[in-house]
């Protein structure tokens, strides 16, 4: 019973070598593990490491939450050199999503991961929600739906399975489920119209995984959150919408189940609600912890609280995950240590389908007599509201940096909101008389300190580029620039735009009548 109660977890770790638990675990049943920002540093040091895990497990699921955006943890360390589902959504090229995600798939794969937490199939329909934002392909559901399909069928011709996440939708909510539990306040006819659309789509495309939301929606279930409901887990996605791949949780120890039900109770009432796999990563990435969770749920099995058929279908799926991944993988050719000319590539480039997309995304509007590019090295000024907690703090983001690479002697400042004092627009200012003058937000729509920052500035610097690298809800500036996002490669393709190297793509144009 221990080996099958192991089987269904998937811990993370910390460290960027195997530790000795998780080695003694995977020859005791492991399934899986989950892997962060922690556990990464290059390439090939990722590489190294699965393969220690691959040692004592062949079929380990090694699975990252790499979104290829704002969310990255493959290449935390640096920012994506993709643009993310915002700005993918917004070029609404499915074929170019596509080849995104395969191009994605075949850099995780070579570093011997199996599972990607993603693509994010939310249909961010609520402009306030505070942890969905850029991370959606938009805030439309079929566009959203034919963009995850399209991702979850280039991840997986790579041979990394897709997890569609977060079901059944996270998009009409201004609540983070790391938080408190998101109330998603639609009825079923509502749902089926909009937040199942996305994941309808991928079942049908083959997603090998969805990932559940800890969300309440009263429409199927008034007391659990989806994530531990049966109702939702076993009667709207098994029966329902017919899918019979592997469904993983959501960190298990996010407030919205972990307040009420405690890390081991949300565990067991997961497993009972039809999920097959236990995410637990955060800060508690230990031993002591898969423990917990090991013997609750070996004494929920013991107790009659758990199935044993129950807990066997759920490890009998993750096994079965875990050979199409090794064999999609072998029959690709896809695994590889990267060697150290590759690494450096990786690292560098600005040339590869990712930087592409991120150029294409790029919309300018302007006004007056606007002047783009500028004319000498400008003054940036970069806004930092409070950090989406999805989005690692150690990830770089802004246009300061890309942009002093184009043209040098640019002088860049990042302020908070306690930063700007008494007169935002004084400490705005201080630096940039004479210069051009570079505003980098993101969100200005759900940060009023921020609105009015900006609105106090552009009265003095009408002048000023605006380059919003959240939500476009907002546009201000005699140039205004919006990248969908705030990846290394949005970065660069607003510095290029701003230093005069390359030229802006037009504006979409309506459809014809």
């Amino acid at each position: 019973m221990p080996e099958l109660a192991a089987a269904v977890l998937q811990p993370g770790f910390t460290g960027t070598t195997a530790p000795d638990w998780v080695r003694r675990w995977l020859g005791e049943g492991l399934g899986g593990v989950a892997l962060f920002a922690r556990n990464v540093e290059s390439p090939a040091q990722v590489a190294a490491l699965t393969a220690q895990l691959r040692a004592e497990r062949p079929d380990v699921l090694v699975a990252i939450d790499e979104e290829a955006g704002d969310v990255t943890r493959f290449e935390s360390r640096h920012g994506s050199s993709r643009p993310g589902n915002l700005a993918l959504g917004a070029i609404d090229d499915v074929l170019l999503t596509e080849e995104v995600a395969r191009d994605l798939g075949a850099e995780l794969a070579n570093a011997g991961i199996t599972l990607d937490y993603a693509p994010d199939a939310d249909v961010n329909s609520n402009a306030a929600n505070p942890v969905i934002g850029v991370r959606a392909f938009g805030a439309e559901p079929q566009l959203v739906a034919r963009h995850s399909a399209a991702f979850v069928r280039g991840l997986q011709s790579a041979g990394v399975a897709a997890c569609a996440k977060h079901f059944p939708g996270h998009g009409d909510t201004s609540v983070d489920s790391h938080h408190d539990v998101p109330l998603i306040d639609r009825d079923r006819a509502q749902l089926a119209e909009c937040e199942l659309v996305p994941f309808r789509s991928a079942i049908e495309a083959g997603v090998q995984v969805i990932m559940t939301g800890h969300l309440l929606v009263p429409a199927y279930d008034a007391e659990l959150p989806a994530t531990l409901s049966h109702r939702i887990m076993t009667g709207l996605l098994r029966e329902e919408l017919g899918f019979d791949g592997l469904i993983v949780t959501d960190g298990i120890e996010m407030q919205a189940v972990r307040r009420r039900y405690g890390l081991a109770g949300a565990t067991v009432k997961a497993l009972a609600a039809g999920v097959d796999a236990i995410c637990v990563g955060g800060d508690h990435a230990d031993e002591q912890t898969a423990t917990l969770l090991r013997d609750a749920i070996v004494a929920a099995v013991r107790s009659g609280e758990l199935a044993e058929e129950r807990l066997r279908a759920a490890a009998a799926r993750v096994h079965l995950l875990g050979a199409w991944a090794t064999s999609t993988q072998t029959a690709t050719g896809s695994r590889a240590i990267a060697d150290a000319a590759r690494e450096v590539a990786v690292l560098t480039r600005t040339d590869g389908v990712g930087f592409a997309a991120a150029r294409r995304a790029v919309r300018v509007t302007t006004t007056g007599d606007a002047v783009l590019p500028v004319t000498a090295p400008p003054h940036v000024v970069e806004f930092a509201p409070p950090r989406n907690i999805a989005i690692g703090a150690e990830t770089p983001w802004g246009v300061g940096t890309p942009l002093d690479e184009l043209l040098p002697g640019t002088t860049s400042v990042r302020l908070t909101e306690d930063e700007l004092g008494a007169d935002p627009a004084a400490t705005v200012l201080a630096g940039a008389a004479g210069r051009p003058l570079v505003l980098v937000v993101r969100d200005v729509h759900r940060h009023a300190w921020l609105s009015g920052a900006l609105t106090a500035v552009l009265a003095q610097r009408p002048d000023a580029i605006v380059v919003e690298m959240g939500l476009p809800e907002t546009v201000a500036g005699a140039v205004h620039i919006a990248t969908y996002g705030a990846t290394r490669a949005c970065g660069l393709a607003a510095a290029e735009l701003i230093a005069g190297t390359r030229v802006p793509a037009p504006a979409p144009q309506p459809l014809a009548a």
